[in-house]
C-alpha cells in the first residue's frame, strides 16, 4: 500500500464534542464490576440448584436416553458407537457395570461431540442416571451465567442481565433438557457462547478501532483489527455443528451479521472507504474465523472414529496414525452421505411430532416420561409422574410479543442489539420450515438453541418499556465535526450504556462532533409503571413455573393434580 493512501487523523485533543472516539463507538458499561459478576453468579446458583436436585430421578432411561446414554458409553469404551444388547436398558438400570454390548459398529444419525460431553459425565460418576445427566445439567446452568453476562453487556444493566439469566433458569424446556441426555441443551450452550463472544468481540475491536484511528494508525480503508474473541466464537459454532447440523445454519446469520457489524464500525468511525476496508481487511478474515476454525472443529470431534478402527464405515485403520486422518476422509464423506440420507428421508409420524409453526405456541410438548404409580405413591387412588418437554408458557406467550416488539425496534429505530437478537431466533426457526414441509419428523425441544433469543427479546423489551434514567433528545450535527467520528454523515445520538431505549445509531454509536440539544430527568411516572410492568412479568413467569414443575421434573401428583396442569388436550 502506498504512503499516500494513509490519511492524516486529527488528533483527539483537537477534536470537538465531549467523549473520544472510543467512547462513542464502545460505551463503557456502568455499575459496577463486582455486582456484574456477583449479581450473575447469584442467579447461577439458584439454576444450579432446581437443575441438580433429584437430578437422578426417574431412576430409568428417559425419552431418547435410551440412543445417546448409550452411544456415550460406547465412545469412552471404543471411540466410535457400538451396538447394545436387546435388554440394554434394563441392565444399564440395575448394574452399572453389566456388558451391554452387541456385536459391531452402530450408525449414527448426530456427529459425535454431545456424546462425549454426555460421556465426560458417565466417566465421572458411572453409567447411571446422574452421570449421564450430570454434564447437561451443568451446560444447562452454566447457560444461564453466560446469558447474564451477555445481556448485562448488550444493555449496560446488570439488573436487567440478571433478569435476563432468571427467565432463563425458569424456562421449563430448558429445564428439562438440562436434566435429561439429548443433545439439544449442548446446541444451545454451543450457540449462545458463541453469540457471546460476537458481542465480546464487537466492543473489543469496535474500541481498537478507535484507538488505532486516534493514534493515526489508519488507512482510507481503516485499520486492520485482530479478533480473538471472534476465533472463540468459530470453535463454539463448531461445536454446535459437531452435536447436531443445525448448528451451520448459526454461522451463516452469524457470519453475515458479524460484517455489517465491521461495516457500520467503519462507517461510524469516520474511515473514508468503509464498504471496500470491510471487503478487503475483515470479510475474508471473518471467513477464516467462523467457518474454517469451526469446520476444523468439526473433523476433530470425529477423532475417535478417525484413530480407531472398527466404526461404522471405518474398517481397519493404517499402522502409522500420521496417515490415519487421511485415509479416513473418503469413508467419513461416505458416513456423512449416509446421515444426510437419513435426515432428508426422515419422515415417519411420531405421536409427539409438531411444526415449526406450532413451536412459539407450546401446541405439542414431548412427553419425556410418564407412568402412574400404585401403592399408594400420592394421597389419591391414581397417581401421575411426568416429565413433560414445555416451555413455561408465560415465558414463551411473553417472548412472542416481546419478538414483534424487537423486530420493530430493529427495522425503525436500527438498534444493533434488536437486530442480533431477531438473526439468532431467525437462524434456528425459519431454517426448519423447509424440512417441514417436506414432512421431516420433528419436535418441540428442537426449540431449546431459541430459548436465549427470545428472553434476549423480553430483557430488550423491559430496557425500551423502563426507559433511561436520562432522555437525550435529538442530536444536532456539529459543523466543526472533522470527520473522523461521522461529520456531518453523524446519525441522530444513540445511547449511552445506561441508556436502556437504544437511539438511532444502527451501530450503538453517538457520532462524535454532535451537540446534545438539552438533556433532562426521564419522566419518572414512566419508570415507576415501567419497572412495575417488567417485575409483574417476572413474578408471573417464576409462579408458572413453580406450578409446572412437579410435571417438568417427574414429581408423583395426584392424578387431578396432574390433569390440573394439562390445559390443552394437545399436550398429552
Amino acid at each position: 500500500m502506498a504512503m499516500t493512501d494513509f490519511a492524516p487523523v486529527t488528533a483527539a485533543a483537537d477534536r470537538p464534542g465531549p467523549r473520544p472516539l472510543r467512547d462513542w463507538l464502545a460505551p463503557p458499561i456502568p455499575g459496577s464490576a463486582l455486582w456484574g459478576w456477583l449479581g450473575p453468579l447469584l442467579v447461577t446458583v439458584f439454576a444450579g440448584v432446581l437443575r441438580f436436585d433429584r437430578l437422578g430421578s426417574p431412576k430409568s432411561v428417559v425419552f431418547d436416553e435410551t440412543y445417546y446414554a448409550k452411544d456415550a458409553l460406547a465412545l469412552l469404551k471404543f471411540g466410535w458407537e457400538h451396538n447394545t444388547v436387546k435388554d440394554a436398558d434394563k441392565l444399564l438400570i440395575a448394574d452399572r457395570h453389566a456388558d451391554i454390548w452387541a456385536d459391531g459398529p452402530s450408525f449414527v444419525a448426530h456427529p459425535p461431540l454431545g456424546k462425549w460431553m454426555i460421556a465426560l459425565g458417565e466417566w465421572m460418576f458411572g453409567a447411571t442416571p446422574f452421570g449421564w445427566r450430570f454434564v447437561p445439567a451443568l451446560c444447562g446452568t452454566l447457560s444461564v451465567l453466560i446469558l447474564c453476562r451477555v445481556a448485562r453487556r448488550m444493555t449496560g444493566s446488570t439488573l436487567l442481565g440478571c433478569a435476563a439469566g432468571l427467565l432463563l433458569a425458569l424456562d421449563g424446556l430448558q429445564f428439562v433438557t438440562s436434566r435429561a441426555a439429548l443433545l439439544d441443551i449442548f446446541v444451545m450452550f454451543w450457540i449462545l457462547a458463541g453469540f457471546a463472544c460476537l458481542v465480546n468481540d464487537r466492543d473489543r475491536s469496535r474500541r481498537r478501532l478507535a484507538e488505532k484511528i486516534e493514534n493515526g494508525r489508519t488507512s482510507v480503508y481503516g485499520p486492520f483489527l485482530l479478533h480473538g474473541w471472534r476465533i472463540a466464537a468459530g470453535v463454539c459454532f463448531g461445536a454446535a455443528c459437531a452435536t447436531k447440523w443445525t448448528g451451520v445454519f448459526y454461522i451463516a446469520f452469524f457470519g453475515v451479521m458479524v460484517v455489517l457489524w465491521d461495516y457500520g464500525a467503519r462507517r461510524a468511525a469516520g474511515v473514508r472507504s468503509p464498504f471496500a476496508g470491510t471487503l478487503m481487511l475483515e470479510a475474508v478474515p471473518a471467513f477464516v474465523q467462523l467457518v474454517v476454525v469451526a469446520a476444523i472443529t468439526y473433523v476433530a470431534s470425529w477423532s475417535g472414529w478417525i484413530f480407531k478402527g472398527g466404526g461404522w464405515g471405518r474398517g481397519e485403520v493404517a499402522s502409522n496414525p500420521l496417515a490415519r486422518p487421511f485415509e479416513a476422509m473418503s469413508p467419513l464423506w461416505d458416513y456423512h452421505e449416509a446421515i444426510l440420507n437419513f435426515h432428508t428421508g426422515l419422515d415417519s409420524k411420531h405421536p409427539y411430532q409438531s411444526w415449526p409453526w406450532d413451536w412459539p405456541i407450546l401446541r405439542r410438548p414431548v412427553a419425556f416420561f410418564y407412568n402412574e404409580p400404585k401403592g399408594g405413591a400420592c394421597a389419591s387412588s391414581r397417581c401421575s409422574r411426568e416429565i413433560l418437554g414445555i416451555g413455561t408458557p408465560a415465558l414463551w406467550w411473553g417472548a412472542l410479543v416481546a419478538l414483534v416488539v424487537v423486530l420493530f425496534i430493529w427495522l425503525i429505530l436500527r438498534d444493533w442489539r434488536a437486530g442480533a437478537i431477531v438473526v439468532g431466533f431467525v437462524a434456528g426457526w425459519l431454517t426448519w420450515f423447509p424440512s417441514a414441509f417436506a414432512d421431516r419428523t420433528m419436535f418441540l425441544f428442537y426449540a431449546t438453541p431459541l430459548i436465549p433469543f427470545m428472553v434476549l427479546a423480553i430483557v430488550l423489551a423491559f430496557g425500551y418499556l423502563i426507559g433511561p434514567a436520562t432522555v437525550r433528545r435529538r442530536a444536532v450535527p456539529d459543523p466543526a465535526a472533522d470527520g473522523v467520528h461521522g461529520g456531518t454523515d453523524a446519525q441522530p445520538a444513540g445511547p449511552d450504556r445506561s441508556d436502556l431505549d437504544a437511539g438511532r445509531d444502527a451501530e450503538g454509536a453517538t457520532a462524535a462532533g454532535a451537540r446534545v440539544d438539552g438533556a433532562h430527568p426521564a419522566a419518572s411516572s414512566r419508570r415507576v409503571v415501567g419497572a412495575a410492568a417488567a417485575g409483574a412479568f417476572m413474578l408471573v413467569v417464576l409462579a408458572n413455573f413453580a406450578y409446572f414443575h412437579p410435571i417438568l421434573s417427574a414429581q408423583t401428583l395426584p392424578y387431578d393434580d396432574w390433569h390440573a396442569r394439562i390445559w390443552f388436550s394437545s399436550w398429552i
